[in-house]
């Protein structure tokens, strides 16, 4: 979480506060203005809570001594009145922060997600897919939840105990002083429990992500491990790392129900100590009874505020832990540009041109386990293409379709000194450039779909289009159809992450995000059609193929047929162009493409 080395708090040094407070939400847009409207609020509040009490133990006292009920009417209306103000100052606290925390919730998600897009899928890979879903949807909901509760209750606890014992020691020094030196000790207990509880929720959150990680992959791999007989095996495997995720939950549940019973037993001894010798200054006649009654009433409120943050440190442990991993996610460097592509005016043109000449490119700089890559290095890539061609990438799994597919998109960068790139003749490090970005569209195997409606999916693109012009895009994309069998059409809200629709349809999206985008002219397709049956894949095709036109496409397959409407096709395997050429002149030749040819059949 948050760190804070020193904090003086009623005169005490408190060191080890790192465990509690992360420092950066101090350094949040707009935390500085709310951190002083909620100070002012609480300064107020525990000013009314002193008042509370003070009124409280004058009304009970006048009862006390059988006084007449019109003289204790003014100390009765004036404790309903500051109690009605400490709840109202309670409710104004909420009201400042809930704006800040919502806005700020939305601006780490739309940040998350920038910087996903930035640094791609090899870089985002060793987070896993699972862990950065959770990330963007449930750890965003419980920093919101974090950040509500340790706004208000750090400050309370920092200003509410102090204002009270101030009155305290005015009224009877000794036990003021025994309820100043029994806080540091509760504190110094909390720390202890609270570094114990941090370890134990840091192995439960990592088990979390382990969980999500290992789940969302066995689900998408579900129908290879059912070919091959490994279905029950994977199962077993979810079984054991939920098992594993049980125990870590109970185990931080322990350390919080201990800490939560230590707290209050300290503090209800404490009152009780309190309370014993308020009692032995009654019967020796050395403290009165109002005073000794306020001193009660106003010691259960001392220990509340550090009492409340000790209950709500430990049920926002999941949103300090997720707002350290997205500020971890944030902090992952992006590639620089050494070198700025000149903007391309048009868009692209039917006379620009691409050139990769003696490339290679590497994960080596990638954080993420090597057996575990899915696709290959690129080892002395040379090509060259122009204008609207349409590019074939074709290759056993595993050869270096979607490593080129990803160095394309700028989404990984070629080795320092391993060869050039160039645009139109300008010599490129990468293709990680602004102006290439705002010309391509990415269409992978499993387009990302959004938590809204399918029209504001379809406008991913571009977000200015008119209904009218997403419904045209629909209609191309082979929507029409299936949009008219829902009962609100393109107003239907889809679950985050393509949850609702079929494979074919989360396609069909992606595609018509790319009919209704006129200005990109470069289409990166990896695999699009992977998961389909051959059915839909035919119906797809159908749809896709007018978008070629006037288009430069990159379409990496392994499905033959496809190269039908290729003009040229590159030949990858084991991360090397091993041919090039137009399919009639490969099918002339023998050698990698004969091979995959023959492999699929004998035919495209």
């Amino acid at each position: 979480m948050i760190k804070v080395n020193h904090i003086w708090i009623g005169g005490y040094l408190i060191k080890g506060v790192q465990a509690m407070i992360d420092r950066r939400i101090f350094n949040l847009p707009g935390a500085k203005k709310i951190v002083g409207i909620l100070g002012l609020l609480v300064f107020i509040q525990g000013f009314m809570i002193l008042f509370q009490g003070k009124f409280l133990a004058e009304s009970i006292v006048g009862l006390w001594k059988r006084q007449p009920l019109t003289s204790i009417t003014t100390t009765t209306i004036l404790f309903a009145v500051v109690f009605l103000l400490r709840h109202i100052l309670t409710l104004l606290k909420n009201r400042v922060v809930a704006p800040f925390v919502n806005k700020t919730a939305q601006s780490l998600r739309a940040q998350l997600m920038a910087k996903l897009f930035k640094i791609g899928p090899a870089a985002t890979a060793a987070k896993g897919t699972g862990s950065l879903v959770t990330m963007a949807v449930d750890g965003v909901d419980q920093i919101q939840n974090y950040l509500q509760l340790v706004f208000i209750k750090v400050f309370d606890m920092m200003v509410i105990p102090w204002i009270l014992l101030v009155y305290l020691f005015f009224i009877r020094w000794q036990e003021s002083v025994f309820l100043l030196l029994i806080y540091p000790i509760i504190i110094l207990f909390m720390i202890i429990l609270g570094f114990a509880a941090q370890a134990k929720a840091d192995q439960q959150y990592a088990g979390y992500q382990r969980l999500s990680n290992n789940f969302v992959d066995t689900l998408r791999g579900l129908p290879t491990l059912k070919q091959l007989g490994l279905s029950k095996q994977y199962s077993k495997n979810v079984f054991s790392v939920s098992e594993d995720y049980r125990k870590q939950t109970l185990s931080v549940l322990t350390i919080a129900v201990l800490s939560t019973f230590a707290l209050d037993f300290f503090t209800t001894l404490s009152i009780a100590v309190v309370a014993v010798f308020l009692g032995l200054g009654l019967i020796k006649g050395s403290i009165a009874l109002l005073p000794a009654l306020i001193m009660l009433v106003l010691s259960p409120e001392y220990f509340l505020p550090i009492r409340n943050f000790a209950n709500d440190y430990h049920a926002t442990l999941d949103g300090k832990n997720a707002m350290t991993a997205i500020f971890e996610v944030l902090d992952l460097p992006e590639i620089k540009d050494q070198d700025q592509l000149k903007k391309l005016p048009a868009g692209w043109q039917a006379d620009d041109e691409l050139t990769f000449e003696h490339v290679d490119v590497s994960y080596q700089d990638v954080d993420r386990d090597p057996n575990q890559l899915s696709d290959a290095t690129l080892h002395d890539i040379s090509f060259s293409v122009k204008g609207y061609q349409k590019i074939g990438l074709i290759g056993k799994s595993g050869s270096g379709k979607t490593t080129l597919i990803d160095t394309l998109s700028g989404f990984l960068t070629p080795q320092v000194g391993s060869g050039t790139i160039k645009v139109n003749q300008q010599v490129l490090s990468h293709l990680a450039q602004d102006s290439w970005k705002q010309n391509f569209l990415y269409i992978p195997q499993s387009p990302y779909l959004f938590h809204d409606t399918i029209e504001n999916n379809i406008r991913f693109y571009t977000p200015t289009a008119t209904s009218e012009q997403v419904q045209t895009a629909a209609g191309q994309a082979g929507l029409s159809d299936w949009l008219a069998s829902l009962p609100t059409g393109l107003q239907t809200k889809i679950g985050e992450g393509n949850r609702g629709v079929s494979g074919g349809q989360a396609q069909r999206i992606a595609l018509a995000r790319a009919f209704l985008d006129q200005q990109r002219k470069i289409l990166l397709f990896d695999e699009p059609t992977a998961h389909l049956d051959i059915e839909t894949e035919a119906e797809l095709k159908e749809a896709m193929t007018p978008i070629f036109a006037n288009h430069l496409v990159f379409f990496a397959t392994h499905r033959l047929h496809w190269l039908n409407q290729m003009d040229y096709v590159l030949v990858l395997d084991e991360g090397k162009l091993v041919q090039q050429g137009t399919p009639d002149e490969l099918s002339k030749q023998p050698g990698a493409y004969a091979q995959l040819v023959s492999d699929m059949g004998g035919g495209q």
